[in-house]
C-alpha cells in the first residue's frame, strides 16, 4: 500500500470522530430531554454489580421501575462508571422516565452529571476531530507538494 492511499484512508479518523462527537451530542440532549420531559417515578434495584478491574470500575444495574400509572418497566444492564455508579447504592431509585425516548430511563440523583460527562466526551471528540482534520489535510497537501517535485 503506498503512501497516498494511506492518505485517503486518514479521513477515515476525522469521519469516525465526528460520527462519535454527533453520538455524545445526541446522548446528551437525550439525557437531558428525559430529564425535563419524562415522569417522576420510582425503581428497584434488583442487581448492583460492581466490577473491579485494575483499569476500569464499572456499575452495572438491572431496574425494576414502577410507573404512576402502576405500569412496572424493566430497565437491564444499565452501566455506569464507578465514578458517579456507587451514588446509586441503595435498593429504590427516583428515576425519570419518557417512554419511546432514546434515553428512556435516568437516575435522576445523577441524570444532571450524566449529561455534562456526554457534552464532555463531545467537546473532546470535537478537538480531536478538528486535529485530525487538520492533520489529514496538512498531510495530504505534504504528499501533493512532494509529488509535484
Amino acid at each position: 500500500m503506498n503512501t497516498r492511499s494511506v492518505a485517503r484512508i486518514a479521513w477515515l479518523i476525522p469521519a469516525l470522530l465526528a460520527a462519535l462527537t454527533l453520538h455524545q451530542t445526541f446522548t446528551a440532549i437525550d439525557l437531558n430531554r428525559t430529564l425535563e420531559e419524562g415522569a417522576p417515578a420510582w425503581a428497584e434495584v434488583t442487581r448492583y454489580d460492581r466490577s473491579d478491574r485494575k483499569d476500569v470500575t464499572n456499575v452495572s444495574l438491572d431496574l425494576l421501575v414502577h410507573l404512576s400509572d402502576g405500569s412496572i418497566f424493566e430497565r437491564k444492564n444499565l452501566a455506569l462508571p464507578y465514578s458517579i455508579g456507587h451514588r446509586v447504592e441503595s435498593d429504590t431509585l427516583q428515576v425519570t422516565v419518557l417512554p419511546g425516548s432514546a434515553q428512556e430511563v435516568v437516575i435522576t440523583e445523577i441524570g444532571k452529571t450524566q449529561v455534562r460527562i456526554a457534552m464532555s466526551n463531545a467537546a473532546m471528540s470535537f478537538i480531536a476531530l478538528i486535529m485530525a482534520f487538520v492533520g489529514v489535510i496538512a498531510w495530504n497537501r505534504l504528499l501533493k507538494k512532494t509529488s509535484a517535485t
